[in-house]
């Protein structure tokens, strides 16, 4: 006799939770990771969670690396859920790592933009680190080749970005290394989403400086270059995750390749996210497709954008309910040098979808 079919999506759903086939961003769950735990010993790493054996190698070998690649996942929480606070899908599962839900299983457009993120992330960390000082295997990045340009000089200490990306790519890319992780057309939409994170975090590497001069004139400036801050990196991937490609893994030549589904055979672009499934709407709740739904989200009535009330609540329409706001107000500068403001209150009226 034959399984009914919603039977077997249970089945499966089950499954993948159970076996956990997302392995490239399971390292995530190390944003969990109790400050107690001093991570200076190489056993230490076993007590890690979400790390395949590659990475718990890696740790063991580069103990003091630890610290920048749990910052690192606490970071990309942050900058996912900053990045799509304004629309249907808000990165909240992110938070269930390493468990899951099929937003982040399969090889949707969201898990496309979460792998690109964290392996910008955590090249990022580690490149910062090493301005700090704050690992022993590395300084300063290198002094640029180029002249600075009229007036400038290279100086200070630039963001170690050839350092950060070697590390960053060794144990971010290591669980696809794997050869149990599941079917060649995933492994190969991981690896690249996780290198265009890459590119935009190179595409992010800027010219910084400072001023000197007598009285503030900056008649020579001191440059650097310097990484933007991840929220920046995020905002340039979410722009590519809004153009996404969706492919298919098909023969070209004597090998299988990504190529775009909907469109003539080429190459998929280097600049590109790729993802392999469509997604949900993500308007109703509904665990099995990873949608946590929008009902009781905020919305923005006067908005035309991703989180107007028309958009963020699906057509169901919204409730509204007044909130009560505490700021400071009418702020007065003394001579010299201090501010003193009041404490105003003020009632707004928000939303909420149905």
């Amino acid at each position: 006799m034959k399984a009914r079919p919603q039977v077997c999506q249970a089945l499966l759903f089950a499954l993948a939770l159970q076996t956990g086939v997302c392995y490239g961003i399971k390292w995530l769950a190390l944003s969990k990771t109790p400050a107690a735990l001093a991570l200076n010993q190489t056993q230490h790493c076993k007590q890690l969670e979400g790390l395949v054996s590659a990475q718990v190698q890696l740790c063991r070998s580069n103990l003091e690396l630890m610290h920048t690649i749990v910052h690192a996942a606490r970071e990309v929480m942050k900058a996912c859920r900053r990045a799509f606070a304004d629309m249907r899908w808000n990165c909240s599962s992110i938070e269930l790592a390493p468990n899951y839900l099929l937003d982040l299983e399969r090889g949707t457009r969201e898990s496309a933009f979460v792998y690109a993120l964290s392996a910008a992330a955590i090249s990022h960390a580690i490149a910062r680190a090493c301005t700090s000082g704050d690992l022993p295997g590395c300084s300063c990045g290198p002094v640029p080749g180029e002249p600075p340009g009229p007036g400038n000089r290279w100086g200070g200490c630039a963001d170690n970005l050839s350092y950060g990306l070697l590390m960053g790519a060794k144990f971010s890319d290591a669980p696809m290394k794997v050869k149990k992780t599941g079917s060649q057309a995933n492994k190969l939409m991981r690896l690249h989403n996780s290198e265009v994170g890459r590119q935009a975090l190179r595409a992010s590497l800027e010219m910084k400086c400072k001023c000197h001069g007598v009285s503030g004139s900056c008649s020579i400036r001191t440059c650097w270059k310097g990484l933007q801050e991840l929220r920046d990196v995020a905002a340039d991937l979410k722009t590519r995750y809004l153009s996404a490609t969706k492919v298919v893994h098909r023969p070209m030549g004597t090998r299988k390749h990504l190529v775009p589904k909907d469109l003539d055979i080429r190459p998929v672009k280097d600049s590109e996210l790729v993802y392999l499934q469509s997604s949900p709407d993500f308007c109703m709740k509904n665990e099995k497709v990873g949608s946590h739904g929008t009902q009781d989200r905020q919305c923005n009535k006067t908005s035309h954008g991703s989180d107007s009330c028309d958009l963020m609540c699906c057509g169901r329409g919204y409730n509204p309910y007044t909130d009560r706001v505490v700021e400071r107000c009418h702020c007065k500068y003394h001579w010299c040098c201090y501010v003193t403001c009041r404490r105003c209150e003020r009632t707004v009226e928000r939303y909420v979808c149905k």
